[in-house]
Formats: structure tokens, C-alpha cells, sequence
């Protein structure tokens, strides 16, 4: 029997829900219909419906939704086919973000840049590409996903569930050009709207160390860093702090250092529990309007990761913060 984790989660959580669902169905068939109005309406209707399904995974990670932590992982595993995610076992992707908060770093079986240097034309590609605000960084990182497990011996067991599933979501593309041929082209430009979306959230939030060393043995930073280095080294990129309900078009994420502090407090509760724990400090908020600038500057800059900028403070805080790509909770490598 299904039983959410919170009594007052019913209405916010049925709520979310039920524009998740709706706006992924009505967003797909306004990309199937004319006019072209119905088809841009149902991009950004498909683009945010895969925001909030992300940050619902979020939420099933942490078991925040559900008593029983097999039933948050049944809807994990729901959720991640709309987002993309569904050639990675939600398992993995729990395990990598516990790894995350509880390691107080950004924990990786398989850092990009060290190998996308030794690739000089490679790297210039995804630099292009980045400079013409395409996600590339994080379109590798889900391609990764599925090339991963057949050059990587220690993933070989995912294999046949990968190919399962390419042959699956290539038969529904299959499907949806047959339906309408402009309708596959919409979807892609929804989902990399989605994946920038994500990637805005995530290079700012940490200034967090890289290790390699999801699937081995746990290395030093277990023991490295306390909860003092994860509060000031987690900050907070609300959407608004003047218009809370604009943080919503995120599911609350910019609350990430009250989150930090009470990983398992839901996302409805995450503004309260942010006043309570900072009332009137803004050390670790950082000014969305510097945040927009920053990632427009630092873009390409980004993809290599070598100087994450400073944070700064004042008026110019977030401002030359270049934060770090390929740090997605969506990925378990």
C-alpha cells in the first residue's frame, strides 16, 4: 500500500504531479499538431514538464515521497524515461547523489576532462558547440550513459538493458516521426532546453573537489570534509528571493544549502526551513541576474573546469563564479 513519507505532502505532491503528467502528454501532442504556435507551446510545455519530472527523481532519491523507499524507487524509475535518464538503473543514480552528500564531494566513475584533453579536436567541437549555447557537456555525459557499459568492464552487466532500451525509445521517435516529421526535431529542441535548464542549476551550486571514485573503494574525502566545508562550500541560486513562487519553476533546487543542511525535508518545505536556518544572511545566495551572466561568460570556459573563478561578494558576487559542468544527478558515472 502506498503511503507518502509526510502528511502534507498529498496537495503539493498531487499537484506536481498532475502537471507533470498532463503537461508531458498535452506537450507532446501539440508538437504532433499544427499550427507552429502549437508546436513552440508544446516545446516549452515538454521542456519544463522534464524539469520538474528531474527534480521529482530528486525527490525519489531521497525518499521523500514515499514510507517505503521501494516505492520512491518504482517512481524513480517512471520518471527517469521521461527524462532521458532511463538507460542508467535509478539505483546507481541514488547511490552517486548519497555519495555526493555524504562524501561532500562530487563523486564520478568517469571524469571527462582529463580524457577530453588528450581529444584536441574533440574538445574544440564541444566548445563550438558550447559557445552556441548547446548543452554539449551534458549531451556527452548521457551519451556516456550508453556507450560506458561497453567500454568499461566493470558496467558490462548493463549492456542488454541498454540496447533494450535503445531499441525501445528509438521505436516511439520512430513512432512520433510518423505521426508528424516536424515532431522529433521539437523534441530534441525540448529536451537540450531541459538539459540547459539543469545545467544552469547545477555549475554553481558547489565549489565541491572531483573524485574518481564511484566504483571503486571510497577514497579520502569520506573523512576530508565536515559539515562546515559543505555549508560554505554549497550555495543557494533561487530564481527570485523577492517572488518565492518563482523558485517553483525549479521545484525549490535553488534552496540548495537548506537542502544540504536536511537532505530528506521535501521540496515543498525547503523555503521555510531556509528561513529558519539563514533568516536575513545571504553569505551562500547568490544574485540570479549575476548567475546569467556568468554562465554566458564562462561557457566555454567551463567545459575544461581548470579555474572555477571566484565567488566573490557584494555586487559583483556570482559574477566571475565559472562553476563546474558535468556534475548532473541524472548520470551515475
Amino acid at each position: 500500500m502506498l503511503q507518502l513519507r509526510y502528511n502534507d505532502g498529498i496537495w503539493p505532491n498531487l499537484w506536481a504531479m498532475a502537471y507533470l503528467i498532463t503537461g508531458y502528454v498535452g506537450g507532446l501532442l501539440l508538437i504532433i499538431y499544427e499550427p507552429i504556435w502549437f508546436k513552440l507551446l508544446g516545446t516549452l510545455l515538454l521542456a519544463h514538464t522534464m524539469v520538474i519530472a528531474a527534480y521529482m527523481v530528486h525527490e525519489c532519491a531521497h525518499n521523500t515521497l514515499f514510507k517505503n523507499k521501494a516505492h520512491n524507487a518504482r517512481l524513480g524509475v517512471v520518471l527517469n524515461w521521461l527524462t532521458g535518464a532511463c538507460y542508467e538503473r535509478f539505483e546507481d543514480i541514488r547511490y552517486k547523489h548519497n555519495r555526493h552528500h555524504t562524501d561532500r564531494a562530487d563523486i564520478v566513475a568517469f571524469d571527462y576532462r582529463p580524457r577530453l584533453k588528450r581529444h584536441p579536436l574533440l574538445l574544440k567541437i564541444i566548445q563550438l558547440l558550447e559557445w552556441f549555447y548547446i548543452p554539449a557537456v551534458e549531451l556527452m555525459m548521457h551519451a556516456l550513459s550508453i556507450a560506458l557499459p561497453f567500454v568499461q568492464s566493470q558496467r558490462k552487466d548493463k549492456r542488454l538493458r541498454v540496447v533494450t532500451i535503445l531499441i525501445i525509445r528509438s521505436g516511439l521517435f520512430v513512432g512520433l516521426f510518423l505521426l508528424s516529421p516536424w515532431a522529433p526535431l521539437f523534441y530534441a529542441i525540448a529536451y537540450m532546453m531541459f538539459l540547459t535548464v539543469m545545467h544552469f542549476m547545477d555549475v554553481h551550486q558547489h565549489t565541491y573537489e572531483v573524485f574518481e571514485t564511484l566504483d571503486g573503494k571510497r577514497g579520502p574525502e569520506v573523512k576530508q570534509f565536515d559539515r562546515e566545508y559543505e555549508q560554505l562550500h554549497t550555495y543557494s541560486n533561487l530564481v527570485s528571493l523577492r517572488h518565492p513562487w518563482l523558485n517553483l519553476i525549479t521545484l525549490n533546487f535553488g534552496y540548495h544549502n537548506a537542502h544540504h543542511e536536511r537532505p530528506t525535508v521535501p521540496w515543498y518545505r525547503l523555503p521555510a526551513l531556509h528561513r529558519d536556518l539563514y533568516g536575513e544572511d545571504q553569505q551562500q545566495l547568490l544574485p540570479f541576474r549575476n548567475l546569467l551572466r556568468s554562465y554566458h561568460r564562462y561557457r566555454v570556459a567551463r567545459v575544461l573546469g581548470e579555474d572555477e573563478g571566484v565567488v566573490g561578494d557584494g555586487e559583483s558576487k556570482g559574477l566571475f563564479f565559472v562553476g563546474a559542468d558535468g556534475v548532473s544527478f541524472l548520470t551515475a558515472h
